[in-house]
């Protein structure tokens, strides 16, 4: 249990990368990029979204640009306003 209620904006942070998490685990078993990426989400602390993109490499960033447009337009696709959202809130940060 936690000692402080999270705010809104931690709420919406969590919220993010748990979308971005879920997002990696579809393609870390056939990529090894998209594997250290998941385990460097699952590993480490950010303190938000903006945190995660700032601790990327070049490298780390294409590949998420190009499984994020793909995973927005699903998204889109799907009607899922939620997760287009939250995706696009990483996507935006990448440049």
């Amino acid at each position: 249990m936690l000692d402080k209620p999270l705010t809104q904006e931690g709420d919406n942070m969590d919220k993010t990368l748990g979308y971005l998490r879920e997002t990696l685990s579809n393609y870390s078993e056939d990529n090894s990029l998209g594997q250290h990426l998941l385990h460097k989400l699952l590993n480490h602390k950010y303190a938000s979204e903006g945190d995660f993109v700032r601790h990327l490499t070049a490298k780390e960033i294409d590949f998420l640009n190009g499984i994020l447009k793909k995973e927005i337009q699903y998204a889109k696709d799907e009607q899922d306003e939620k997760r287009t959202y939250e995706l696009n809130e990483v996507f935006e940060l990448l440049f």
